[in-house]
């Protein structure tokens, strides 16, 4: 691995490249804040994607693409006047600072849990920190990774259940109110109390310690995985998988399942 000076090196030697490129390169020279935003939002999920994936060659190649994205906007921010790097980096030092009394100053916590608890109560005091508890979670976040941001935050100031095992009467409850929507054919009200019961199971996932999002992506793979192992099959009957009917498909699923069963 390589040593701090190194790694300077490596990031000063990506500056100059980025330097070169915004002053000679036609589309370096014109991106903006604005036209890079969506790309941005791209490589957060391959990278995301190379993180489920566990490859260290993906996640590095990843990384070193996020990477160029702050270095663009910090340089873009610098040529503006405005900010640049050393500004970032420096901000971004002091909040960790300040954030971790801990270990840069004289409170005492004893698990992870209290530094996340005190976390969340340090960002209140901020200047110009987050204004509400929930303020800090961004509205476009997809609504399956906001619902456990805000369950998390929720729970690190004490809104919480006692115990984990508490969390299934309100699963039980969201259920019950979801078969009486159903029951009474209330379109609006369906969608609602659907929302509630994957919300109360998005706070279950929290309180075992699993990620709701890496849990479905899992169950995504699985599907595809198994559906994809069907058209294979019909391919080689020289059929399409619609062509097979519903107990074909089964047996075909079944036997992708024991597949499964067999390499774990």
């Amino acid at each position: 691995m390589k040593n701090k000076t190194e790694k300077l090196e490596a990031l000063a030697r990506i500056l100059d490249v980025l330097d070169m490129l915004r002053a000679n390169c036609p589309w370096d020279k014109k991106q903006t804040n604005e036209s890079l935003r969506d790309n941005t939002i791209e490589e957060v999920f391959e990278l995301s994607q190379a993180i489920l994936d566990n490859s260290s060659v993906e996640i590095k190649k990843e990384l070193g693409d996020v990477l160029l994205h702050i270095l663009f906007y910090s340089k873009i921010a610098e040529e503006k006047g405005e900010f640049d790097l050393a500004d970032v980096c420096n901000q971004l030092a002091d909040k960790l600072i300040y954030r971790h009394p801990h270990v840069y100053g004289n409170t005492k916590v004893g698990s992870a849990e209290e530094v996340t608890s005190q976390w969340e109560k340090v960002k209140q005091k901020e200047k110009g920190g987050n204004k509400t508890l929930l303020s800090g979670v961004p509205r476009a976040l997809p609504s399956l990774i906001k619902a456990y941001r805000i369950s998390e935050k929720a729970a690190a100031i004490g809104f919480d259940w006692q115990s984990k095992e508490e969390v299934w009467n309100k699963v039980k409850e969201e259920k019950e109110e979801l078969n009486e929507a159903i029951f009474h054919q209330d379109s609006d009200n369906l969608e609602e109390e659907f929302g509630d019961l994957f919300f109360a199971l998005v706070n279950a996932a929290r309180l075992y310690g699993i990620n709701p999002d890496n849990a479905l992506e899992r169950t995504n793979r699985k599907f595809t995985s198994r559906i994809e192992y069907i058209e294979q099959k019909a391919q080689k009957e020289g059929k399409k998988i619609g062509d097979l009917s519903f107990d074909q498909m089964n047996s075909f699923w079944e036997e992708a399942k024991s597949e499964e069963r067999e390499k774990c």
